[in-house]
């Protein structure tokens, strides 16, 4: 995708932060540690605008959350899959955005509160996907009004649900977005290499430790735990937006030209220097909010 525009200060300043604060390595961090700083995180998160409904739910036997603006209509809906490689995330950390996905989507979101690693690896975070959806189908939601999405790690569960829905025979969703999704946990790509100095975020010695944790002794290569790996045919229309100096960005590049090649529709939008799941930071980065602006697009000209 070719440049939108110049990089903003806000955005300059925001790769240094995460630079400064966020590119540490944690491996000598227990994942209990990491997962009490995500815990104090979220009583930092601004709560969503006046206006805006969360209803706590039993999302099929899976913890979730509905939320729900002005603009929603109540039947189209968003199930949304929360990043942080399986192993941390919350509804509550995502808060100052889920309502902005939901207003842009013109959609309920359900939020799902999967089961994380390491305590629950792989397929846990895939079976809620799946249970979870078949509840809202159950509950009256129409597939033809339905999408997915996710970032990160949810980007990439979003995909292998897909698949495995697609498998089991049951409805998929009209349309998916996935921001940044981790598509493969072989760790083949070679961004991981090429952008290991680049990225502002993200530490490339990092992933291998958090990949074992989900995968528990699984096949990395297992379509359901790492969606590169299989055959996309039939999933539905789907936007990939990844940032072009993230350690990740050929999961994403590597995703949709297998999706193309098999026929699927699939849009690849690589926005010039973002940082990881940067749609995260809309609050105080307008390529986020052209991001978003940009998976609203894809929404409309798909959902019924």
């Amino acid at each position: 995708m070719a440049a939108r525009r110049r990089l903003s200060l806000r955005a300059r300043l925001a790769r240094l932060a995460l630079r400064f604060f966020m590119k540490r390595s944690e491996r000598d961090l227990s994942f209990a540690e990491i997962k009490r700083r995500f815990e104090r995180m979220e009583r930092l998160v601004p709560p969503p605008p006046r206006g805006t409904r969360i209803e706590q739910v039993d999302a099929g036997g899976v913890a979730g959350e509905f939320i729900t603006t002005r603009a929603s209509l109540p039947g189209r809906h968003l199930l949304y899959l929360h990043g942080g490689a399986y192993i941390f995330g919350s509804a509550r950390l995502y808060r100052h955005f889920t309502w902005r996905m939901a207003d842009a989507a013109r959609a309920r979101v359900l939020f799902l509160d999967f089961r994380l690693a390491p305590e629950h690896p792989f397929p846990a975070a895939l079976d809620d996907t799946v249970a979870a959806w078949r509840w809202l189908v159950a509950n009256g939601a129409a597939p033809a009004a339905s999408a997915f999405a996710g970032d990160s790690a949810g980007g990439g569960l979003a995909l292998a649900a897909m698949l495995k829905l697609r498998d089991a025979g049951l409805p998929l969703p009209a349309a998916a977005a996935a921001m940044s999704p981790w598509t493969d946990l072989a760790l083949t790509a070679p961004s991981l290499r090429s952008n290991a100095k680049s990225d502002p975020m993200l530490v490339a010695g990092d992933v291998p430790r958090l990949a074992a944790a989900y995968l528990a002794g699984a096949d990395p290569r297992n379509p359901y735990a790492s969606p590169l790996y299989g055959d996309p045919r039939g999933l539905p229309p789907t936007l990939i937006q990844a940032g072009s100096d993230e350690i990740l960005r050929d999961d994403s590049v590597r995703m949709a030209e297998r999706m193309r090649a098999a026929g699927c529709e699939v849009e690849l939008q690589v926005w010039p220097r973002m940082p990881h799941t940067w749609q995260l930071l809309a609050s105080v980065l307008p390529e986020a909010r052209e991001a978003i602006a940009e998976i609203a697009r894809f929404f409309a000209a798909r959902l019924a």
